[in-house]
């Protein structure tokens, strides 16, 4: 649960349609850098979990422009998590009449941005 905390912009993104290790391995990489450091990062990085992680941290960063009038210099990724979401079922036919389970798993993901020149106050 996100308190909410006058310093801090988020974004959630819930129900994307991946395992959230593979998110993980993503979220790992960014956590407490620089805004623009993140999206470099992000671009460059070869991994299919990128892309979304990538629009959450531009949709942060969005959020803290419009809705705090921050300054996207200042911002720096203070927290970034990943739960695990539901694991949508679905049932692939098989030989003799059988079916077999297809589990997709899904993650939600939530980053949340901090101004550091607020913090340094």
């Amino acid at each position: 649960m996100i308190k909410k905390n006058p310093d801090e912009v988020y974004a959630l993104g819930q129900h994307i349609r991946m395992s959230a290790h593979k998110a993980r391995r993503v979220i790992d990489q960014i956590r407490g850098r620089s805004y623009q450091e993140t999206l470099m990062i992000l671009e460059l990085m070869p991994y299919r979990a990128s892309y979304p992680i990538f629009k959450l941290v531009y949709s942060a960063a969005a959020n803290a422009r419009h809705n705090r009038g921050l300054s996207e210099a200042n911002l720096v990724i203070s927290k970034a998590e990943v739960n695990e979401g539901t694991t949508v079922k679905r049932l692939k036919p098989r030989a003799r009449g059988r079916s077999y389970l297809i589990k997709r798993p899904t993650c939600h993901i939530t980053i949340v941005l901090r101004d550091r020149s607020l913090s340094t106050k």
